[in-house]
């Protein structure tokens, strides 16, 4: 094989000082020779075969690597000793591809003669004569150590970035644990006087049905007795008044007045206890399709002793379908609001729950007739600890949470709000969510 570039490979390396003016009516062989040895990359060509032995090197091999460009030539296996073991399985995988697809780039690691691995950005280009036989295979190296260096750094500060983004999200999400049962800390009294409501009449009503159970016992045993001693009609005279002295009609209606009441005590125990347990459930990172009314029914149940003394609540729910969203943390933006609008009422005002949905967004509004938001605080309501509450009242967190929440959810919260007369929030969430939203 006839290799363009031999006569070239026995031409003494030149320095990189500028031609002279004289040198302007050089030969072409020259002139590129003085390219091929000034340019950054290492310009060489190989047999087209698969040991791929390089028959040129241009000179300038010994200012990157520190071969010279003859022992690079003389040793048939020169380029594939040189790569970097783990480098080299890639390179083998893919080299047959130089035929077909006539080029291939590569990024390796090369020993230099310091014994330094260099990374290259090798380029290679399959050359074909007429008929399409192929000739030789020409390339060139460039030095990208300090590129790869840059990336290697760059990787390392976007490793440390994920990990601070992370612990961020980790305290985030402690904060808003915190703020979570701070709240339900500041309900606490309350939540425990709606439980014990009902507790203490059913501890009544169990008081009263253990003496009516004594009762029939006691009319069963004298009825068993009457049957066994005395004449049928002796009995049955007795037995009636057995019945009218236990009172046995009154105790019939009774007992189950009593079971009914007592069951309507546990079930609103449950049903508190079960909305505590959906609203300060710790860790609750799932989005699921949610319904909007349920959730907000379970908020009610939490802060109905909080309202209940100052405000008569209205709901008007619209058609909601089911959102994509976390629940809990919707939720928590919900008794936010509720609880703040019940701070801001001091007696016999209203507090009105609506839901609606327009176009992919549903929306949750809470209005009250409070005392409203002065105008130089309505621009600074969402942020970290600004509260107007005396101190132990509040943490200064729940809108400002509330904020970072809806944003999370590609939502918003409009507030309109006049002195005296009441302010109205409204929480904008979409129906949907993107894969990628969901996933941050």
């Amino acid at each position: 094989m006839v290799n363009q570039f031999d006569e070239f490979s026995v031409v003494p390396a030149v320095t990189t000082t500028p031609l002279p003016a004289s040198a302007i009516g050089i030969s072409t062989d020259a002139r590129l020779q003085y390219l091929f040895d000034n340019t950054p990359a290492i310009i060489y060509s190989s047999v087209p075969t698969g040991d791929f032995k390089m028959t040129f090197v241009s000179n300038n091999a010994l200012h990157v690597l520190g071969y010279h460009p003859d022992e690079m030539v003389a040793d048939p296996n020169f380029w594939f000793e040189h790569i970097h073991p783990s480098d080299v399985p890639e390179i083998f995988s893919s080299i047959a591809k130089l035929f077909t697809e006539g080029e291939r780039a590569y990024e390796y690691r090369f020993m230099s003669r310091s014994g330094q691995y260099v990374w290259m950005h090798d380029m290679l280009r399959l050359i074909r004569d007429k008929d399409g036989n192929p000739v030789e295979v020409v390339g060139s190296l460039t030095d990208i150590t300090k590129r790869k260096e840059m990336e290697a750094a760059l990787f390392k500060k976007g490793e440390e970035q994920h990990l601070l983004i992370k612990k961020l999200q980790e305290a985030h999400e402690q904060l808003l644990q915190s703020e979570k049962m701070a709240s339900v800390g500041q309900l606490a009294a309350g939540i425990a006087h709606e439980i014990n409501n009902p507790i203490g009449f059913i501890n009544s009503n169990i008081g009263s049905l253990q003496n009516y159970v004594e009762k029939l016992f006691e009319v069963i045993n004298q009825y068993e007795d009457l049957i066994q001693h005395q004449s049928p009609p002796a009995a049955v005279s007795k037995m009636d008044e057995l019945k009218e002295k236990a009172d046995l009609e009154f105790l019939k209606e009774d007992i189950q007045d009593l079971v009914r009441e007592s069951m309507d005590g546990l079930k609103r125990v449950k049903e508190i206890v079960q909305s505590l347990k959906d609203f300060s459930h710790v860790g609750e990172t799932d989005w699921q399709e949610a319904d909007l009314h349920q959730g907000i029914d379970s908020t009610l149940n939490i802060v109905k002793n909080e309202i209940k003394y100052k405000a008569n609540v209205v709901k008007e729910y619209g058609q909601v379908p089911l959102v994509k969203c976390i629940i809990s943390q919707v939720n928590q933006v919900v008794m936010n609001l509720l609880v703040n609008a019940s701070h801001a009422i001091k007696e016999n005002g209203m507090i009105k729950i609506s839901t609606g949905c327009e176009k992919d967004m549903a929306w949750i509004r809470v209005l009250d007739t409070g005392s409203g938001i002065p105008q130089e605080n309505l621009n600074r309501i969402f942020e970290p600890f600004f509260t107007t509450k005396p101190i132990g009242s509040g943490t200064g967190l729940g809108l400002s949470l509330s904020y970072g929440i809806i944003k999370k959810h590609g939502g918003r919260i409009d507030v309109q709000s006049v002195v005296g007369k009441g302010t109205c929030f409204t929480v904008w969430l979409p129906l949907y969510q993107t894969k990628a939203s969901t996933e941050s």
